[in-house]
């Protein structure tokens, strides 16, 4: 019923994952959404988020900042985490997926996503047939229509529970 919205798996933190590993199994590509999968809404990169990127180039994925927010926003940390971006990406729509897989010279089957709302980020995932993780939230959201979306969230996730417990997500 719901699993158009199910990650492939789940993650407390995107600090949190064995990028090496992912990489040894033949991941080159991620995408990965900003705003409370990075860092907080609205922050700018930090010497965390930069650290990542450094670590995941120098093992040789390629990288790509894919997020519904506008140039503004995306821009700068792209810029700050040297990795290609798409802005103003209409996820859950499948096209920036397409473009930032295009970008970066990767697959579907090369190609992580990794972002921290269901209803956007996993589903378009899902929807462009690419692997996702997803994330908790960083921060709780300060915009109110990304709580009311938080809201209809949670009820996915005691069904996605539930799911993954019987089949867990393979990478």
């Amino acid at each position: 019923m719901f699993r158009q919205f199910y990650p492939t798996v789940y993650s407390g933190s995107a600090y949190q994952i064995d990028f090496r590993k992912l990489y040894e199994k033949g991941y080159r590509g991620l995408l990965t959404d900003v705003d409370n999968t990075l860092v907080e809404h609205g922050a700018p990169a930090n010497e965390r988020s930069v650290a990542l990127f450094v670590m995941l180039h120098q093992m040789g994925w390629k990288t790509c900042i894919l997020s519904n927010n506008d140039e503004g926003r995306v821009a700068p940390f792209a810029e700050k985490t040297e990795s290609f971006y798409i802005c103003n990406a209409g996820k859950p729509g499948t096209a920036g997926y397409e473009k930032g897989m295009e970008q970066m010279g990767t697959d579907r089957e090369t190609t992580l996503f990794l972002g921290d709302q269901m209803f956007t980020d996993i589903w378009g995932a899902n929807r462009a047939g690419i692997r996702s993780i997803l994330v908790k939230p960083i921060k709780k959201d300060p915009l109110f229509h990304i709580r009311l979306k938080r809201a209809g969230e949670f009820i996915v996730k005691i069904f996605y529970s539930a799911y993954a417990r019987k089949h867990p997500g393979i990478l």
